[in-house]
């Protein structure tokens, strides 16, 4: 699909189930539509599902522009896709980047969202040293990954604490998700990083209380840092809801999908304006 000057690989299922309700689904940094093939046989039983690469990533264009991955430039481009597949509005559920992209669209097109679904995921960070600092590790990372390369990246990406859970799966689910993380291009990952990373993002926590379109929150219990993020979000928005995963950390989608593909079809349910 082209989009304001970029091609976008967008995959549908379902779209039958247009009339109960749209759903979108964002992926995380190193994902894909890919992402979500546990759940999506669910998710997409009932409603009519979105699924986008997202920018510099997996099939979609990967533009050497940096200020094209800005969550402004991208959130325009979703809109423009919501507007191509004729969706006036849709459900939106994010995950980790996916879900900081998917509140910056909420919180610029509120019209435009039926509901939120938030996995791991944080709107930003509130002071500017914070993100100044952010912007620099994040500058020295996609450094890195060009010179490098996407397959050392990886290898030290899946060391990271945050991913220590994913070491319990079974051989093949690591072996789909470390092929995931490869099949992408060094410089939209670095475009990414640089563009759309959490300090070169706005910070969203001040937008929160203003923000009525409602939203579910998951956190697995052994994230601890986004379980507290995600405690916090539910303070600040008017319309929130949280629930937790226990023996999860944070890729629930993937370590429970079942759960995890429970849980937000039950709030679609209720909240998403279907059936």
């Amino acid at each position: 699909m082209r989009i304001r000057d970029v091609e976008y690989h967008v995959v549908e299922t379902n779209r039958d189930a247009s009339s109960r309700g749209t759903l979108l689904l964002l992926h995380g940094f190193t994902g894909s539509y890919a992402t979500y093939d546990a759940v999506l046989p669910m998710l997409s039983a009932d409603w009519h599902c979105v699924i986008v690469d997202l920018l510099g990533h997996g099939a979609t264009d990967a533009p050497l522009d940096t200020s094209r991955y800005s969550m402004e430039s991208q959130v325009a481009d979703l809109i423009a896709i919501l507007d191509g597949i004729g969706a006036e509005k849709a459900s939106v559920l994010g995950y980790s980047m996916g879900g900081r992209l998917a509140l910056g669209l909420a919180t610029f097109y509120p019209d435009r969202i039926q509901t939120l679904v938030l996995q791991s995921a944080s709107p930003g960070l509130e002071s500017e040293e914070a993100r100044a600092l952010r912007v620099l590790k994040d500058a020295e990372l996609a450094q890195k990954i060009a010179e490098q390369g996407v397959a050392n990246f990886v290898t030290d990406w899946e060391k990271l604490p945050l991913f220590a859970t994913q070491q319990h799966l079974s051989e093949a689910t690591q072996r789909k998700i470390r092929a995931e993380r490869l099949n992408q291009r060094a410089h939209g990952l670095a475009g990414s990083l640089n563009g759309m990373g959490t300090g070169a993002q706005p910070s969203l926590w001040e937008e929160l209380p203003t923000l009525h379109v409602p939203t579910l929150l998951l956190a697995g219990q052994k994230d601890p840092k986004f379980c507290g993020i995600a405690l916090e979000m539910k303070t600040a928005l008017p319309d929130a809801k949280y629930i937790t995963f226990s023996n999860a950390g944070h890729t629930i989608h993937i370590e429970q999908p079942e759960s995890f593909g429970y849980a937000v079809r039950n709030w679609l349910r209720i909240r998403g304006g279907t059936k």
